[in-house]
Parts: C-alpha cells; structure tokens; sequence
C-alpha cells in the first residue's frame, strides 16, 4: 500500500529540495537529524524519544530540485507507530507542473503567485494491516504542513 499526501507551496523547487536534503533544515520542519556517512550511503537520524528507539531513513535517491527518497532502515519496538515504517521508502516529489493541489490553489478568489509548486510524498510498501495507518497518515499530514510553512516563510 502506498500512502501519498500532495500539497501546493508557494516557493520556488530549489527551496523545498534544500528543505529535504539539509539535516539542519529538516530539523526545522520534523525533527534534529544527525547524519552518518556510512559505506552504504547518507542515513539521517533522529531520536523521537526512548520509547520509540532511534529512526533512520537512507538516502536511496537526491535528484536535486525534484526528487528525494528514503528507506527506513531502523527496526522499532512493536508498540511504536515507527515500527510500522521499517522497509518502507519515503518520497518526496517537487514538481512545477499542474496538478489538483495547485488547481485548487489558484482557484481561490485573488490568489496570485508565480511560485507555486507541487510536493507530491509517498509512504511506499506500507502494511495496511498495520495498527498505526491511521495515526501516521495523519501524523505525516502535520508533519508535512509543518514543512510547508517552513518553505513559504
């Protein structure tokens, strides 16, 4: 199963892509990453608390300005919503193309910006058996609004 949430933002590509790929910056809209150079690649990590165990996501793909992908490759404790990421790829595509998130956007009486692009996020390989499908779309609609913000500001 796959989740996916698409947002418009007003800004331009570049600054959303800075947004993914900077581990200060993604601080600003999730959580503190660390990174780790390691022989199979950057992994990002963060720590949401002892409950949960430490999170880290792989950069399997960073096409700049378009693309950015995840795999979490950490194993979490069955009773976090995070042990339900483990093998599944985070997606992150920014698009300046026409899609329904900007349709609706430009919709909207007086609306006028030149800077609209699309963040198209896709969870990938989710269980849909999983306890916690629920709690994490809806966390990463926060989590994702959050970065929208940061981009638009």
């Amino acid at each position: 199963m796959k989740v996916h949430h698409q947002l418009a933002i007003e800004a331009p590509p570049r600054i959303i892509y800075k947004a993914l790929t900077d581990p200060e910056l993604i601080g600003e809209w999730w959580d503190r990453q660390t990174v780790q150079h390691t022989p199979n690649g950057v992994i990002l990590e963060h720590d949401p608390g002892p409950e949960h165990g430490v999170v880290q996501m792989r950069v399997v793909v960073d096409v700049r300005d378009q693309w950015v992908e995840w795999e979490c490759i950490s194993r979490h404790p069955p009773s976090s919503p995070a042990s339900a990421w483990t093998g599944t790829h985070f997606i992150f595509e920014i698009t300046e193309a026409e899609t329904p998130a900007t349709r609706v956007l430009r919709a909207y009486p007086g609306f006028d910006s030149t800077r609209l692009c699309t963040l198209n996020f896709f969870q990938t390989d989710y269980d849909e058996r999983s306890e916690f499908l629920g709690f994490n779309n809806f966390a990463w609609a926060h989590v994702l609004q959050q970065l929208k913000r940061f981009c638009e500001e």
